[in-house]
């Protein structure tokens, strides 16, 4: 793999500028870096929001992240179904970040396509549903947890009741728990679990990607990669790699302050930028708009 740079921060960014002017396409695929790069660190750090928002709830089970407080094993759905709605509502309410305005003005007069791991709604926020793949889920739904019908519900208004029902003792009604109108189970947020419901909405995000891809795979194609570390690698950095390789327009652009790799046989197609993502995007689009010279 190749991980170091060669090029400085500035001539990495110009050429970074360039391969999105001159691209036919563009295929954005982010992950939890591109939350992180927004200021959103609370799914694996101690930082602000968690303290603020769910401090209450490191005192009585002692987690210190909001990934860790999801997988927690509550004793009561009263206690679990408190911690949901005050997290989700959390990030549901959150501002949106800065990186997707820059990533947007980028974009704007481009053709692309945006796929993510980012279960949050920011993209969706700026850009079209139609311009998104959220593959693994959206924290906006609920499912039911038996899978027991292919449906999925809007999750918004519940969450923020749920939130505003939260007693002393951090546990809901338990009348208030949502539950699944055809079998009676407890409901569960669309997002990837081991009843994650791979149904019509989950296929209609791929087949959006997939038309997009065939539709420009002859042309000269950039795949920007935002903030894809390690964990799950088989979702967008993998593709994208095989892709890059298989198509000759293709091109590959990791930016990632601590993952950023480009394996050796792209390393005449592909260029790894290990710097912070907010930066990056700030720079580039103002080399792109003409603010920065």
């Amino acid at each position: 793999m190749i991980t170091t740079k060669s090029k400085s921060y500035e001539e990495q960014v110009r050429e970074l500028a360039e391969h999105i002017k001159g691209a036919g396409a563009i295929v954005v695929g982010a992950a939890s870096g591109m939350s992180a790069a927004a200021g959103y660190r609370h799914y694996y750090e101690r930082d602000k929001d968690f303290v603020e928002n769910l401090g209450d709830f490191e005192k009585k089970y002692g987690y210190h992240n909001s990934f860790d407080g999801f997988y927690y094993h509550y004793r009561t759905s009263e206690e679990r179904w408190a911690f949901i709605a005050r997290n989700l509502c959390m990030i549901l309410d959150a501002r949106t970040g800065q990186p997707y305005y820059d990533l947007s003005e980028i974009l704007k007069d481009k053709n692309y396509y945006i796929l993510t791991t980012n279960q949050d709604t920011q993209f969706s926020r700026i850009f079209s549903e139609e311009k998104i793949s959220a593959i693994q889920g959206d924290w906006r739904y609920f499912q039911c947890s038996r899978r027991c019908h292919d449906e999925l519900y809007d999750s918004v208004e519940t969450l923020h009741k749920l939130n505003d029902a939260i007693g002393p003792d951090l546990r809901v009604p338990t009348d208030m728990i949502p539950r699944c109108p055809k079998c009676g189970a407890e409901m569960e947020p669309w997002v990837r679990s081991w009843v994650f419901l791979e149904g019509k909405k989950y296929h209609e995000e791929h087949n959006k990607l997939n038309t997009f891809l065939k539709k420009n795979m002859h042309k000269k194609v950039l795949f920007l990669e935002l903030g894809v570390g390690r964990m799950t690698p088989m979702f967008i950095q993998e593709p994208f790699w095989n892709l890059t390789y298989t198509w000759p327009g293709a091109f590959y652009i990791t930016i990632n302050p601590r993952d950023a790799i480009v394996p050796d046989e792209l390393k005449n197609k592909g260029m790894a930028i290990r710097e912070d993502i907010a930066k990056v995007l700030t720079d580039t689009r103002k080399i792109l708009s003409g603010e920065m010279k």
